[in-house]
């Protein structure tokens, strides 16, 4: 395939989505873009409708930022400047999805598609850098997972992608199926499953069924990657089966899985591996530490070896692998008199990533008398067993040797009640009210680490520490 050709001509979405062009005159389209602030010259901007947002109100926006053409509905067409160049079809959503089929359709690439309660993003980050290594791969921005984000990660995909890669995600039952049958992947990797969204099902059991419609988009012949030590592996299986999937293969830290570690050595800022991927002994590095890493790096590999890609590339790019910012990306804030490790796990909380980023702040060294510090916020949709879920945590808070703990949220306050009295730092029902205790508190050599659901909005505390502390970014984001 021509390496210089642009990502679509202008006949060909015309054919891929049925629609009308008015007043199109580039035949290009060098990309595809949803939002006007990152918009490229040359992209063909899509008019979706959001929840909060028409993207119609962009179009001119779109026009003057240099797009090729906006993607727009018919029905909105005459409220539009006139001197644009739009293609009108009926559904702009639905003529992303076109264009996504014809990607697709059109690819000769290796696919893998992951998801999971916890760890798709970092797992995905992970698969683009061991891909990367042996050919051009394709991944989403940022966690592009949803009904518009992987279609528009799928037709954003240039046609001599040698490796695609994508992340599903969803909320509610039914959400995966129809996004993994238009990616329609050679390996479907479940990382893990947990009480996640468990106010939308009820139970650990139906979010792994949920997660389990992966399988109904794996190509013939496909891998499924699962994770050997979650307590989902059985009811897992079963699903891969009854789905018809053939291979099926493990990863994990226990037992004897297809891919396993075998000696895990815990490093400040990095973490290295020695094991076997199917029949291939391995030793690597990643670049950060975590054991919830260390179990999915596993899976990376073993996707890596199914798709075709070389395997030992693949273990020497995980040394360049650093924790995205929210996910659990390790900042230096430069104090008056030394330095403190701020772990920014903000992006959002559950159990079972709660339980891993304190596993994290328990592996993380402190400075010479410094202390490790949690601020933990609540934890969303977790419908009637919240109580019990945020109350679980103290387990790990323990086993975390935190020295501090603060709580956020009313749901926390069940954590909260049960700390002993030396653990506890401070109660607030908001996060910004924390802001000035922590910075009153923070010494040289602490390690805070910060976590909780959205709504609790841990991320501007993330924001406000590290404006008030000249920050000395390790590389992590």
């Amino acid at each position: 395939m021509d390496p210089d050709r642009p990502l679509w001509t202008l006949a060909e979405v015309v054919e891929a989505t049925g629609g009308e062009p008015v007043n199109c005159k580039r035949d290009a389209i060098t990309g595809l873009s949803i939002d006007t602030r990152t918009l490229v010259e040359g992209d063909a901007f899509v008019a979706i409708a959001g929840d909060r947002f028409d993207g119609h109100q962009f179009a001119g926006a779109a026009m003057d930022a240099g797009a090729a053409l906006a993607i727009v509905a018919r029905e909105k067409l005459g409220e539009l400047p006139g001197t644009g160049s739009y293609l009108v079809v009926e559904d702009p959503l639905a003529a992303l999805r076109d264009l996504a089929h014809a990607a697709r359709a059109r690819s000769r690439a290796r696919i893998v598609a992951v998801t999971g309660s916890v760890g798709k993003t970092s797992t995905k980050d992970m698969l683009k850098l061991a891909l990367d290594r042996s050919g051009l791969s394709h991944a989403p921005v940022a966690s592009f997972n949803n009904h518009w984000g992987v279609p528009l990660t799928l037709a954003r995909m240039p046609a001599a992608t040698r490796f695609g890669i994508f992340e599903i995600g969803m909320n509610h039952p039914g959400e995966i199926t129809p996004l993994v049958q238009l990616v329609r992947p050679h390996v479907v990797i479940i990382t893990t499953v947990g009480p996640v969204h468990l106010e939308f099902f009820g139970s650990v059991e139906r979010i792994a069924q949920a997660k389990a419609e992966i399988f109904q988009g794996l190509e013939p012949g496909g891998l499924a990657l699962l994770n050997r030590d979650n307590d989902q592996f059985d009811l897992l299986t079963y699903l891969a089966k009854t789905a018809g999937v053939d291979r099926l293969a493990t990863f994990g830290r226990e037992g004897m899985a297809d891919a396993r570690a075998e000696n895990v050595s815990a490093q400040t800022g990095c973490t290295s591996i020695s094991g076997h991927i199917f029949d291939k002994q391995i030793t690597y590095k990643i670049g950060a530490p975590g054991q919830h890493l260390v179990t999915n790096s596993l899976a990376v590999l073993a996707a890596v070896a199914e798709l075709g890609g070389d395997l030992a590339l693949a273990g020497l790019a995980l040394a360049d692998f650093h924790a995205p910012k929210g996910r659990g990306a390790q900042v230096t804030l430069t104090l008056r008199d030394g330095a403190a490790t701020l772990i920014d796990e903000s992006y959002n909380a559950n159990p079972s990533s709660m339980r891993a980023a304190l596993n994290l702040l328990g592996e993380t060294p402190t400075g010479r008398n410094g202390r490790r510090i949690a601020v933990l916020g609540d934890m969303l949709e977790l419908g009637e067993a919240e109580g019990q879920h945020h109350a679980g945590l103290l387990g790990p808070v323990r086993a975390s040797r935190a020295d501090l703990v603060y709580c956020v949220g009313t749901r926390m306050h069940a954590l909260w009640d049960g700390l002993p009295k030396h653990l506890k730092g401070a109660y607030a029902e908001e996060a910004s009210s924390l802001r000035p205790l922590l910075l009153e508190e923070l010494r040289p050599g602490d390690v805070l680490m910060i976590k909780g659901s959205l709504g609790t909005r841990m991320g501007p505390l993330v924001d406000a520490l590290r404006r008030e502390f000249p920050a000395d970014d390790d590389g992590a984001e």
